[in-house]
């Protein structure tokens, strides 16, 4: 197999088999395809001793969609290689990549099986006490040690061309910067929202303001992101928390896999209001989405800090008082990004089930229209928040 074909399980198989190495020499091994995503395939291949490994394969376009939206099978290299950067650097909660050929567009990951993916589990009233720390540990390490901050301009420079990755970065910038803010076919959204939509895509203001977040978007190689931080790639259980699916990733700003995870967290928020009738269950779940946000942006902050004070290579940026003005950006910029993910997951193409699994078609809009105001207000208003306290008090006066 040294030219690209789509896999089946039966190909699938065949090639765990001739690489060798992942199983006993006579192990009986069974296989099946079980990706729900967007744009993949994925395998799980298995013996009778419940020892297991994942199989991803990259399509040449969008599964979703179909060929009429071609993709690069690039992705899969960068996906492969983010995870081994980021691995290299947070191993705790980064899936470990077992094997990787870009030829054929496959990677060969740790089966997590054993955890559950975290947008379900939120789905169903359920908490992760761990989970705001590790992922703040996730970001913040991950952002360090591939930032100006530590590595030399050299390195920096070759791994931002490494990682350059046109086809998905136009994905993101369609579906977060443009199509949710004017009439496109690509938008998802019942009538009865349509009155809202047409007053968010009147807003000169927010336009104006999404238009700033495309730009840094597009002018901000920071470090080297996920790119895709949603609660359908973070795999969970009461003590781990590991990331997956970076296929997105590439040289940006620091806030948008910050604001992607915020985001995240705040759409379930939303969600609940629909999904769970008891008062006394859906406050404490309340409670723990809002905790959560406030442990990630706190150790986000205190964790960058301390890298950044004990490692920093650079000269200039060792100066006292930058990397607390630089984080203030991070801040302000990952509001801004929070609130496009409201939006979009809103009106956009990619929809999530938190909201779309609300079962009455009234708590279902109800949940729509307040995760749209939520995400313009956090769009507006992202300039005017200056550390965590204010993000809280901005928070606590949209939902309240």
């Amino acid at each position: 197999m040294n030219e690209y074909i789509a896999f089946d399980s039966a190909k699938a198989l065949e090639y765990v088999q001739q690489l060798g190495g992942f199983f006993a020499d006579d192990a009986v091994l069974n296989c099946y395809e079980f990706g729900d995503g967007n744009l993949n395939l994925v395998f799980r291949i298995a013996d009778d001793s419940n020892n297991s490994i994942i199989l991803k394969q990259a399509l040449p376009y969008a599964r979703r969609v179909g060929e009429s939206w071609p993709l690069t099978l690039d992705r899969a290299r960068i996906e492969a290689n983010v995870l081994l950067k980021h691995g290299a650097v947070c191993e705790a909660h980064t899936v470990k990549v077992l094997h990787q050929n870009d030829t054929l567009a496959v990677t060969i990951l740790e089966d997590l099986g054993h955890l559950a993916i975290l947008r379900g589990e939120l789905n169903h009233g359920k908490t992760f006490p761990n989970l705001g720390r590790d992922v703040a540990t996730y970001l913040a390490t991950t952002a360090f040690y591939y930032s100006d901050f530590y590595l030399t301009p050299a390195e920096k420079k070759a791994l931002v061309m490494e990682f350059t990755n046109p086809e998905l970065c136009s994905i993101t910038e369609d579906l977060f910067f443009d199509d949710p803010y004017r009439p496109s076919e690509r938008n998802n959204y019942p009538k009865a929202l349509a009155p809202e939509v047409t007053k968010l895509q009147a807003n000169l203001a927010l336009k104006l303001a999404v238009a700033k977040l495309k730009a840094t978007f597009f002018s901000s190689p920071q470090a080297l992101l996920h790119g895709d931080v949603h609660s359908g790639s973070i795999f969970v259980d009461v003590n781990t928390t590991k990331l997956i699916d970076p296929e997105f990733g590439f040289f940006g700003p620091i806030g948008f896999d910050l604001g992607s995870f915020i985001g995240n967290l705040l759409l379930n928020f939303v969600a609940q209001n629909g999904r769970i009738s008891a008062l006394p269950k859906r406050r404490d779940v309340h409670t723990y989405l809002l905790s959560t946000i406030q442990t990630t942006l706190s150790d986000f902050e205190q964790q960058f800090k301390h890298l950044a004070h004990t490692k920093t290579r650079d000269l200039a940026l060792q100066t006292e008082g930058y990397v607390e003005s630089f984080l203030v950006d991070v801040l302000q910029d990952a509001v801004g990004y929070c609130g496009t993910e409201l939006v979009r997951r809103t009106i956009g193409l990619a929809h999530v089930s938190d909201i779309d699994g609300i079962e009455d078609d009234n708590k279902r809009l109800a949940a729509q229209v307040q995760a749209l105001f939520v995400g313009q207000q956090l769009i507006l208003n992202a300039s005017s928040v200056k550390n965590k306290d204010d993000f809280s008090q901005l928070l606590l006066s949209l939902i309240q």
